[in-house]
Order: structure tokens, then C-alpha cells, then sequence
């Protein structure tokens, strides 16, 4: 049977595909008669058609079980399934949010440790795990450069320079931090146009959001060059790490002068990535970022680990 049909299309009266269980609590009242279907008319079809039907559909989709998504804006692969049975172990899935912090120390620890690891990972010298999706790290950055240049009076700061091959969480992430936004043309290779950037950069900017390697899946060769020019009028670089996986272990933001950057733990490493969530995407900043973070970071003392806030956190992503 082929894939061009619907559940519909060979349904039979009197198949049945499952059967309900007994009903285990006390039946609510139905709403009024003439509100009521009197029949849903859904497919009525045998357990072994649903399992084909929903098979045959499987292996129509691409994803990272059948191969490698070589994606500009953002790459993804395959990960070992055991890091999501891992994931599930008791001791993480099933920690309650108002768990006391000295029953929840396991799971503190590998949160320290994980922020100690992308902390070098990335070259730089704090990370927050806090960001829940990529486009929330984005937005914790983009809160961090403009506290960053309000605590030294810098006010003029109001523009945020997006290239046009950014993904567009970059100038919607700008427009939500009240900023104004300019858009910065791509030269013919599709890398940045140094000249543009050059007559762009002034002492109203506050920052150029810079995917890297950026959404054609070309890696700027020009990335000193334009992070001396955004340096010398004071602004700050921020990273979009959504390609992180062409680049990891061989360079890192920080050497590259990045001052602040978002990662995609779902797309880097095995954050489980499907129907649409969940997401991950902390930040990893330089040391004058440092106490911008968003709250809460996991610290280690004497007594064991324990969360803390930086001294002008931008606050809490979540409740």
C-alpha cells in the first residue's frame, strides 16, 4: 500500500485499533445534549494498519537518525541514545523545583561542572546555564550589553548592527531590547562587508550580533578584522553559537574576541531536541560581563555547591 492516503481512505466499520481502559476516576457531567456530536467519525482501522500508516510517515521525515543536517543557520547531528536514558535517570527527571539545595547536590555538581566546561569550551571566563532555548540566550546577551554600557553612563548606545544573513532571532531578540536596528550588507563571498561595517560603527552602537560561522555556513575570514573595528568604538561582539559543532575544540569565541556568546546545547551536544522543545542555551561571557549573568549560577563552597547571583544579574529568565 502506498504512502498517499489517509487514515479515512481505509477505514472499515467495526475495526478496532485499541481498546480503552476501564475508567478509573468518577465521570464528569456532560455539557447540554445540543451542544454534543453525536458521532466523531473518526477512522476505525486495525492496530497493524495505524503501525504502518504511522511508519510509512516516519520515512518520508529527515532527521538526525537518517543523517547529518548540514544547516548554515543551524546544525544539527546525531547524538548516543543513552545520553537521553541518562537524561531520564530518577535522580535528574524526577527533582522537584522546591527541592531543598543540600538534596539536590548531584545534580548541582554536574551543572557546575558543565559551566566550568563551557566556560573553556568557548574561551571565556563566566557561564549561566539559566537561557531555556537559544533565542532566550540571545535575549539574556542582548540585556547584558545594555546594562553593560548603562553602568558606565554610556547612553547613546542605542544601536545593535545585524548582518543580513543573521537568523532572524537576532534583530526580533535587538527590536525586544528597545533597540534600534541596522542591518549590515554581505560582501559578494556572503561574509561581511568590512567597508559597510566600518561607516556603520559609531558611538551609538552597542553591539554587532555575529553568527559563526554565519547562516551560508562560511566561516569570516575577516573576524579580526571586524572585531578590532567594533572594539575601537567601544562596542561589544556577541556570538550567535548556533554552528558551534563546525568549530568545537578547534577555536573558541574568546580568542577570536568575542565578548559575549550564546550556545545551543540541543543542536552542540544532547540536550534531546524534538516536537519542538526542550531547548537549551546558556551564555558564556568575558570577565566584565561577568556580573551581568543571569541569576541563578551554581557555586562551589566548603559545604558543597549552592546558587548564587551575580552583583547586577540582568535577573531571572524564568519563574
Amino acid at each position: 500500500m502506498g504512502h498517499h492516503y489517509l487514515l479515512p481512505d481505509i477505514s472499515q466499520p467495526g475495526k478496532i485499533g485499541c481498546t480503552l481502559p476501564s475508567l478509573d476516576v468518577s465521570p464528569a457531567e456532560l455539557p447540554p445534549k445540543e451542544l454534543l456530536r453525536q458521532e466523531l467519525e473518526l477512522p476505525e482501522i486495525s492496530e497493524t494498519e495505524l503501525v504502518r500508516y504511522f511508519t510509512a510517515l516516519s520515512k518520508l521525515n529527515y532527521g538526525v537518525d537518517t543523517g547529518f543536517y548540514p544547516l548554515g543557520s543551524c546544525t544539527m547531528k546525531y547524538n548516543p541514545k543513552w545520553h537521553e536514558d541518562i537524561a531520564k535517570l530518577p535522580g535528574f527527571a524526577s527533582i522537584h523545583p522546591y527541592q531543598s539545595v543540600g538534596s539536590v547536590q548531584g545534580a548541582l555538581r554536574l551543572m557546575f561542572e558543565l559551566q566550568e566546561y563551557l566556560t573553556e569550551i568557548t574561551g571565556m571566563d563566566a557561564t549561566s546555564l539559566t537561557p531555556m532555548a537559544g533565542a532566550q540566550g540571545e535575549l539574556a546577551s542582548i540585556l547584558m550589553v545594555k546594562a553593560y554600557h548603562q553602568s558606565r553612563g554610556d547612553k547613546m548606545r542605542v544601536k545593535i548592527l545585524v548582518p543580513d544573513s543573521a537568523h532572524g532571532t537576532n534583530p526580533a531578540t535587538a527590536a525586544m531590547c528597545e533597540f534600534e536596528i541596522s542591518t549590515v550588507p554581505s560582501d559578494n563571498n556572503g561574509n561581511i562587508d568590512l567597508k559597510s561595517l566600518e561607516s556603520m560603527m559609531n558611538e551609538e552602537v552597542a553591539a554587532l550580533t555575529l553568527t559563526l560561522p554565519n547562516t551560508l555556513g562560511l566561516f569570516d575570514p575577516q573576524i579580526a578584522e571586524i572585531t578590532k573595528l567594533v572594539h575601537q568604538k567601544g562596542g561589544l561582539l556577541f556570538g550567535d553559537g548556533a554552528n558551534l559543532n563546525s568549530m568545537l575544540g578547534k577555536v573558541k569565541f574568546g580568542d577570536l574576541g568575542f565578548d559575549c556568546v550564546q550556545l545551543n546545547l540541543h543542536k552542540t551536544f544532547s540536550t534531546p531536541h524534538g516536537g519542538g522543545g526542550p531547548g537549551s542555551g546558556p551564555v558564556c561571557v568575558r570577565s566584565d560581563l561577568a556580573d551581568f549573568l543571569p541569576t541563578p549560577l551554581v557555586a562551589k563552597n566548603r559545604e558543597g555547591y549552592t546558587f548564587t547571583t551575580p552583583a547586577k544579574s540582568i535577573g531571572s529568565l524564568g519563574a
